[in-house]
């Protein structure tokens, strides 16, 4: 298969951008797969509207000479004419799909240019350890130690965190047009009773309100947070050692996709299923 020198630069850069923590991870190379593969379908389209064009220039060259014959002896025509709007239909279908399958490539460009981007701002961050980078399910996630952030089982922001996410917001101010939803997680170590929060749900999520409440004093567009609290029911690691549920206390910062990266749904419009969903 043949490899542009677009998609050259864009395999190295996400090659040098994997090299702030253990090399390229899984979630990397899962984007980079899906990429050379809708390189490889827009070259297959590109054949295929090629080939449909070269058909239909040879049944349009032979329906012209048989039309003249047929015309000399006074017959019909018509069916002729329906297979060249058969082909006709094929290829505009064919074109339409080469122009879905461009738009698929030039999107995935782009969030890959916004991954790249973000990642060069943050490199001194992560090269400090203060976050990581992630990408999850096709989705940015910068993770933030909850120790940095919060004293143990406190919501309240400490000051070498707000110093922390003060850098954030400046890099996240600075994106346009994405949505960021501020998750906040524990490890499954419960909160002992008496405490200010009822149990790590409620600590979680107070957490993530004061991370996005922080972030919209700070730049970042009140309009574009959402916040969520997770509890233990999400961790990056198995609770099964000190360092692993200090991992997964943390709290992220997860990149939402546009309305224009999600798949359209309209067809299912009007199902039996659609129409007796809630409102």
């Amino acid at each position: 298969m043949r490899i542009s020198l677009r998609w050259s630069g864009v395999f190295l850069a996400l090659a040098l951008a994997g090299t702030g923590a253990c090399g390229p991870s899984e979630e990397h190379r899962a984007a980079l797969r899906r990429a050379q593969q809708l390189e490889g379908e827009l070259n297959t389209m590109r054949g295929e509207r090629d080939r449909l064009n070269e058909q239909l220039a040879s049944l349009r060259a032979t329906s012209e000479q048989m039309a003249s014959r047929l015309r000399a002896l006074g017959e019909d025509v018509s069916r002729l004419q329906a297979s060249n709007t058969q082909t006709q239909a094929e290829l505009d279908a064919a074109r339409r799909r080469e122009e879905e399958l461009r738009r698929q490539q030039q999107q995935a460009e782009a969030r890959l240019a916004t991954f790249r981007q973000m990642i060069g701002r943050f490199r001194a961050m992560i090269d400090q350890g203060r976050l990581r980078v992630r990408i999850v399910r096709g989705r940015m996630v910068i993770e933030l130690p909850a120790g940095i952030l919060f004293d143990s089982g406190d919501a309240r922001l400490r000051r070498e965190g707000e110093e922390v996410l003060r850098q954030v917001a400046q890099v996240l101010s600075q994106i346009p047009d994405r949505d960021f939803l501020v998750a906040g997680h524990t490890d499954n170590v419960q909160i002992g009773r008496g405490g200010r929060f009822a149990d790590n749900w409620e600590l979680s999520t107070a957490r993530a309100v004061n991370v996005s409440r922080f972030l919209a004093q700070n730049g970042v567009s009140a309009e574009r947070l959402g916040s969520a609290g997770y509890a233990e029911f999400q961790p990056a690691n198995p609770n099964d050692t000190d360092q692993n549920r200090a991992l997964n206390r943390r709290v992220e910062i997860v990149l939402m996709p546009n309305i224009n990266e999600l798949p359209d749904l309209s067809s299912l419009e009007g199902t039996p299923a659609a129409a007796n969903a809630p409102r």
